[in-house]
C-alpha cells in the first residue's frame, strides 16, 4: 500500500505530462489520484497498531554493495505526516486554479511533487530519503516559477538555492553517517539501532551541525528562513499550502528521524542551543509577522514562529536532562501534533489567502476593510484557522502548545516562559488581521468582492473541520504519534 501511495502519483504524472488532455480532464485525474493515495495511506492506518514500532514495512534490494533498497514502513512519528500531507494535496489539487493556463502540466507538478512528499515520509532507507528530499524542491520550484505571480521567477530561484545548499550539508551529512556501520548500511531502522557516532565528539558534532543547518533551512529557522516569504507570497495559494503544509515538514521530520533518532549521545548534547535557535524564531516570527502589511507574507512568517515551537518540543525531547522522561516524551508528542496542526491550519489560511487574489489581485491589508457582509462565510474560515493558529483551546493548535509548553517547562523553565511571549504577539496580529480585512469601512473597490464557492467551502470544512475535532477530541491522534514517542525515546 505504501508503494501504491508513493508511486501513483508519479504514474499519473507521466501521464499528464505527456497525454493531450483537457484542464477538466487533467484536474479530474490528478484528484483521484491523489483521493486513491489518501485512501491506500488511510487503509494503512486502519491496520496500525499504536507502539508496534515500524509497521506496513517492505523491501527490495537496489543496491546491495551500498546497503540500497527500496524501503517503506511507518510507524507513530511518520503516519500522522503521510495522512496529513495526503489530505493537504487533495485539497490543493481539488482548489480552483488561480491563473487557468496550462492546466495538465500544472496538475501534473503537483503529482510529482506529491510523490516525492509522501516517498520522504515513507521511505525507511536513508538514500531514498535525500532523493526524495531534492526531488521535492524541482516539483516546488516549477509551481511557483510558472504559476506564480509578481516576481515568481526570482522567488523560486531563491527558494531553490537555499534548499538545494541545505540538501548538500544533509548529503554530506548522511555520508559520513553511513561510513561509520560496517557493513555499509543506508537501513534507518538499523541506524538508529546502532548509533554510529555514539561516544564520538568532533566528527558526530560536524556531522549533527551539517544536518541541523539543512534542516534549519527547509523548516525554516532563523536566521536562513529569509528564502520563504517571497516563496509565499509570489506562489498560487494552492502551491503555497503545500509549501507550508508538508515541505516545511520535512525539515523538523529530518530532525527527529535522523539527527534525534540517529544520534542521541550528540543530539542531547547540542539540545539546549538548538532550543535557544528555536526561540529566537518563535520569537522573531511573531514579531516580523505583526509587522507586515502584506497577507500572505504575515502568515508566512507565522510560519517561522509556529515551526519554532515544533523544534521547541523536539529539542526538549532530545535533551539529556534525567529525571524527565515523561515530559520529553510529552513534548515530542507536542512537536508532532504541531507539525500536523500548522499543516492543516496554515494550509487552510494559504488558501483563503488565494481566494483573496483571485478576487482582487491584490494582498496589502490596508486595502481591505468591511468584508463581513460581503463574504461571512469567508471569515467564518478565516477566523476559525486564526484563532487555532494563536492557540486557543478547543483546537488543535491549543493541543499541540500545550504539551510543548508542559514539557519545557519541566526541562528548561526560563526558555519556555520567553516562548510564551511568542503566543501573545501571535494573537494580536491574528486579531489585528481579521479586523482590518472584516470590520470597519469597506472600500467601495470592494463592492462586488463575492463569498467563498461551494468548492472553496468544501474543502476548507474539511480541512477546518480535522481542527476542530483535534482540538475537542485529540485522542485518536495522541495515541498514534504518542506511542511512537515513547517507544522511541521514553524507553531508551
Amino acid at each position: 500500500m505504501l508503494t501504491f501511495a508513493i508511486l501513483l502519483p508519479f504514474a499519473a504524472a507521466a501521464l499528464l505530462a505527456f497525454a493531450p488532455l483537457s484542464a477538466g480532464a487533467s484536474r479530474a485525474i490528478a484528484v483521484a489520484t491523489a483521493a486513491l493515495a489518501l485512501l491506500a495511506l488511510v487503509v494503512v492506518w486502519a491496520r496500525f497498531t499504536p507502539g508496534a514500532g515500524f509497521q506496513a514495512e517492505m523491501e527490495i534490494p537496489w543496491i546491495p554493495a551500498l546497503g540500497v533498497a527500496w524501503r517503506v514502513g511507518v510507524d507513530g512519528i511518520s503516519l500522522p505526516l503521510a495522512l496529513m500531507s495526503g489530505l493537504l494535496f487533495v485539497a490543493a489539487i481539488a482548489w480552483p486554479m488561480e491563473r487557468e493556463v496550462n492546466a495538465r502540466q500544472y496538475y501534473a507538478w503537483f503529482l510529482f511533487l506529491e510523490g516525492a512528499s509522501l516517498g520522504l515520509f515513507l521511505t525507511l532507507d536513508l538514500l531514498l530519503f535525500y532523493v526524495f528530499f531534492d526531488l521535492s524542491l524541482v516539483g516546488m520550484y516549477f509551481l511557483i516559477g510558472r504559476w506564480g505571480h509578481g516576481e515568481a521567477q526570482r522567488a523560486a530561484l531563491k527558494f531553490f538555492l537555499y534548499t538545494l545548499a541545505g540538501s548538500l550539508l544533509i548529503l554530506l551529512a548522511i555520508i559520513a553517517l553511513v561510513l561509520m556501520t560496517d557493513p555499509l548500511t543506508f537501513d534507518m531502522r538499523d541506524l538508529i539501532a546502532l548509533q554510529p557516532v555514539a561516544g564520538m565528539d568532533l566528527r558526530a558534532g560536524l556531522i549533527l551541525l551539517g544536518l541541523v543547518i539543512g534542516f534549519a533551512i527547509k523548516t525554516p529557522l532563523f536566521p536562513v528562513h529569509t528564502w520563504l516569504p517571497p516563496a509565499h507570497v509570489d506562489a498560487p495559494g494552492a502551491a503555497s499550502a503545500i509549501l507550508a503544509g508538508v515541505l516545511l515538514k520535512m525539515g523538523t521530520y529530518g530532525l527527529v528521524r535522523i539527527a534525534m533518532q540517529m544520534m542521541r549521545e550528540t543530539f542531547a548534547t547540542y539540545a539546549l542551543a538548538i532550543g535557544i535557535l528555536a526561540l529566537i524564531s518563535i520569537l522573531w516570527g511573531s514579531i516580523v509577522a505583526f509587522a507586515q502589511e502584506n497577507l500572505k507574507r504575515r502568515i508566512a512568517y507565522t510560519s517561522v514562529n509556529h515551526m519554532g515551537y515544533a523544534v521547541l518540543g523536539i529539542a526538549v525531547a532530545g535533551s539529556a536532562v534525567t529525571g524527565h522522561e515523561a515530559a520529553r516524551d510529552l513534548a515530542l508528542t507536542g512537536a508532532m501534533v504541531e507539525m500536523v496542526a500548522h499543516g492543516l491550519i496554515t494550509g487552510a489560511l494559504f488558501l483563503i489567502a488565494g481566494a483573496f487574489w483571485a478576487r482582487t489581485q491584490d494582498y496589502q491589508l490596508g486595502h481591505y476593510g468591511g468584508l463581513a457582509g460581503n463574504a461571512p462565510r469567508m471569515m467564518a474560515a478565516m477566523g476559525l484557522a486564526s484563532f487555532a493558529s494563536l492557540g486557543l483551546p478547543g483546537l488543535a493548535g491549543f493541543v499541540a502548545e500545550v504539551q510543548i509548553f508542559i514539557g519545557a517547562f519541566a526541562v528548561w523553565p526560563w526558555l519556555a516562559a520567553l516562548a510564551l511571549l511568542g503566543l501573545i504577539v501571535s494573537a494580536a496580529l491574528f486579531l489585528g488581521m481579521l479586523q482590518r480585512i472584516f470590520f470597519g469601512d469597506r472600500p467601495p473597490v470592494l463592492d462586488d468582492f463575492t463569498d467563498l464557492t461551494r468548492t472553496e467551502i468544501c474543502i476548507l470544512a474539511v480541512l477546518l473541520a480535522l481542527v476542530v475535532l483535534i482540538g475537542v477530541w485529540p485522542a485518536w491522534l495522541l495515541d498514534m504519534i504518542g506511542a511512537g514517542a515513547t517507544l522511541t525515546f521514553g524507553g531508551g
